[in-house]
C-alpha cells in the first residue's frame, strides 16, 4: 500500500507535467473515454482573422495508420488549419486532443505532431546529414561538441529508409529539388517521438519517380501504425495514397467521405467549388494563328544546346520534359537571366539582344517564373506595391510615385482579374497562391510596352482545381483576343493536352519532338519525354498490323 501511495504521489507532483499527461490518459482509457486508435481529435475549431472568417466550426479526427487526405480550393482554411494543429496559431473557439491529452492545456504535446511545409525550409550550405538530423539535441552529440562521423553514420540508414539517394556529405545547395522535398520530409518525421505526419503539398517539386518513392514511404509510415495527414491539390495522389477525405470550403467543413473507394474525383471538386465543372473542358486557342513572333536558332546555354523553335501570335505552346530537361534554363536564357553560349532569338523577325532581361522587356518579351513566391512578389508588400512596383511612368507625378494613381490602377486589375483580396493594402502573402499568380499575371498586362510573348512556367503550381481554370482562361484569352504568343512549360501533361496548340518535348537539353494535343497518342509525348519516341511510334505501327 505505500508503495502505490509514493507512485501516485510521484505521479501528482505539480512540476511533472509529463506524469500528469501519462496519468490522465490512462484514466481516461479506464473510464472507456478514450476513442480507440485516435491519435488526434479536433473539433469545433473557430479562428478569425480582421474581416475573415478563416475556420467555422471545424472539426476532423485523425487515426492510427490511416492517410486522412484534406482538400479545398485556395482559401478554404487548410493552411490555418494545419497551423492550428500544430501549434503555430491558437483558435478562437474549439479543442485539440492528442494522444487524449488537451493541446491547450498541456502545448508539448505538440512536438508529437511532425509537420513538413509546402516550401523548403533548409540550410543550402550545410550538408544533408546535417540538415537531416538538426537540431543535434537529443542525438547523441554532446552538451557542446558533435562529431561529423558520428553525425554521418546515423544520418545514412535514414537516406536509405526515405529513399534519398544523395550522400550524407553533398552540400543540399547541390542536389535537385525533388531530393531536397523529400529531405525535409525526412527531417520532419524523425524529429521527436511523432505519432502523426502532416504533408501539406509534398511533391509540388518532385518528379513522377520520386512521387512513388514518396508514396512507398508513406505506406511505411501507415504501416507502422502512425497517422498521416495529406493536403494536395493534386487529387489523382488524393485517390491514390488516401486513406478518407475532409473537405473544406470557405473555412467550413462540406463533406466527409470516410472510405475513399466510396467517392469519386467530380463529387470532390462539386464540393470544393460548390458547383459543376466540366472537367473534360478545353481551354486551347480558337483564334486563327498569326506570323511568327518568336524565332529561336540553335541557341545553346547551361543544360541544353541546338534549340530551335518558333512561336506564333494567338498560339499557346507548351513545353513538357523532366525535371532536369532544360524547360526553365531555355526561357531564362531568352530572358536574359543566363548566359547564352550560341545561337541566336528573334521578336518581329528583328535580332534580341541577349543577356540583358531590361532589353528582352522592352522588346514585349516577359517571364512569369516558377517559383513565384521568391522570384516573382515583395512578400511583405501589400497588393498595392507589388502591382506598382512594375508599372513605371503609369503612376508618376513628376518624379514621384502617386499612391492615388497607383491605388487606382491596382483597384481596376484587382476588378478585371476577380482577385480575392478584401483591399488593395492588404499583404499579398495573405493572398492564396491562385490569386498571387493573377497579381502577377495582371501586372504584367498593365506594364508598358504591351507584351507580345509572355512564358508562364509552371503557373498552376500550389493551386487548386478552380483557381487553375482562371489562369487557363486567362491564357486564352490573351492568344484569342489580344493575339499574345504564350509559352506554358508544365510538368502536368494533362494541363498542356487541355491548353497547348502544340507541345514541344524535351529531354536532357534537347528537343525531341513536337506535337500537336489533338492527333498525337499521350503514350508518343511520353515517350519522347524520355527519349524512346521511335521505338513507341514502332510499337504502335505493329499494334495495328
Amino acid at each position: 500500500m505505500l508503495c502505490l501511495k509514493t507512485i501516485l504521489f510521484v505521479l501528482y507532483v505539480p512540476c511533472n507535467k509529463v506524469y500528469k499527461i501519462c496519468l490522465k490518459q490512462c484514466l481516461n482509457v479506464l473510464k472507456g473515454n478514450r476513442k480507440m486508435g485516435v491519435i488526434l481529435e479536433a473539433s469545433g475549431i473557430t479562428k478569425f482573422f480582421p474581416g475573415v472568417v478563416a475556420l467555422d466550426d471545424v472539426g476532423i479526427v485523425c487515426k492510427k495508420g490511416t492517410v486522412h487526405c484534406i482538400v479545398g480550393e485556395n482559401g478554404a482554411g487548410k493552411s490555418t488549419l494545419v497551423k492550428i494543429l500544430t501549434g503555430i496559431y491558437y483558435p478562437d473557439k474549439g479543442k485539440i486532443i492528442i494522444e487524449g491529452a488537451d493541446a491547450f492545456e498541456h502545448p508539448e504535446v505538440f512536438d508529437r505532431v511532425a509537420y513538413a511545409p509546402q516550401e523548403l525550409q533548409l540550410f543550402d550550405y550545410m550538408t544533408v546529414g546535417e540538415n537531416l538530423l538538426l537540431p543535434f539535441r537529443g542525438k547523441d552529440f554532446g552538451r557542446f561538441f558533435w562529431s561529423k562521423r558520428r553525425m554521418f553514420n546515423l544520418a545514412a540508414p535514414l537516406l536509405e529508409k526515405f529513399r534519398i539517394l544523395e550522400k550524407v556529405d553533398d552540400l543540399v545547395y547541390n542536389i535537385p529539388p525533388s531530393s531536397k522535398q523529400l529531405l525535409q520530409i525526412a527531417r520532419a518525421i524523425i524529429v521527436g517521438e511523432c505519432n502523426m505526419v502532416i504533408l501539406d503539398e509534398p511533391t509540388t517539386s518532385l518528379t513522377i519517380e520520386d512521387t512513388k518513392l514518396l508514396f512507398e514511404v508513406i505506406t511505411q509510415l501507415r504501416a507502422e501504425g502512425k497517422a498521416v495527414i495529406y493536403i494536395s491539390h493534386k487529387l489523382d495522389e488524393v485517390f491514390t495514397v488516401g486513406d478518407e477525405i475532409t473537405v473544406l470550403r470557405d473555412g467550413k467543413k462540406v463533406g466527409y467521405i470516410p472510405r475513399i473507394a466510396d467517392t469519386n474525383q467530380s463529387e470532390i471538386i462539386k464540393m470544393m467549388s460548390g458547383k459543376e465543372v466540366n472537367e473534360q473542358e478545353l481551354f486551347r486557342p480558337s483564334g486563327n494563328i498569326g506570323d511568327i513572333v518568336l524565332e529561336v536558332k540553335n541557341l545553346c546555354g547551361h543544360g541544353f544546346r541546338d534549340v530551335s523553335f518558333e512561336l506564333r501570335r494567338g498560339e499557346i505552346l507548351g513545353f513538357y520534359g523532366l525535371v532536369g530537361s532544360g524547360r526553365s534554363e531555355i526561357m531564362q536564357t531568352i530572358m536574359g537571366y543566363r548566359l547564352v553560349k550560341g545561337g541566336e532569338v528573334r521578336i518581329d523577325g528583328k535580332l534580341l539582344k541577349l543577356g540583358n532581361p531590361s532589353f528582352a522587356i522592352r522588346k514585349g518579351l516577359f517571364y512569369l517564373p516558377e517559383e513565384r513566391k521568391q522570384q516573382g512578389l515583395f512578400p511583405l508588400l501589400s497588393v498595392r506595391h507589388n502591382i506598382g512596383v512594375a508599372l513605371g511612368k503609369k503612376i508618376l507625378n513628376g518624379f514621384m510615385v502617386s499612391s492615388t494613381k497607383e491605388r487606382s490602377v491596382a483597384e481596376e486589375l484587382v476588378k478585371i482579374y476577380s482577385i480575392k483580396t478584401p483591399s488593395v493594402e492588404t499583404p499579398i502573402m495573405s493572398l492564396s497562391g491562385g490569386n498571387q499568380q493573377k497579381v502577377i499575371v495582371g501586372r504584367v498586362m498593365f506594364c508598358s510596352p504591351t507584351p507580345k510573348v509572355i512564358i508562364f512556367d509552371e503557373p498552376t503550381k500550389g493551386i487548386d482545381v478552380m483557381a487553375k481554370r482562371e489562369i487557363y482562361r486567362i491564357m486564352k484569352s490573351l492568344a484569342d483576343e489580344e493575339g499574345m504568343g504564350i509559352i506554358l512549360i508544365s510538368s502536368e501533361l494533362e494541363e498542356l493536352l487541355r491548353c497547348c496548340s502544340r507541345i514541344i518535348t524535351l529531354y536532357r537539353g534537347t528537343i525531341t519532338g513536337e506535337f500537336d494535343p489533338s492527333k498525337n497518342e499521350v503514350s508518343e509525348i511520353i515517350a519522347a519525354t524520355i527519349n524512346i519516341f521511335d521505338e513507341a511510334r514502332n510499337i504502335k505501327n505493329n499494334k495495328y498490323e
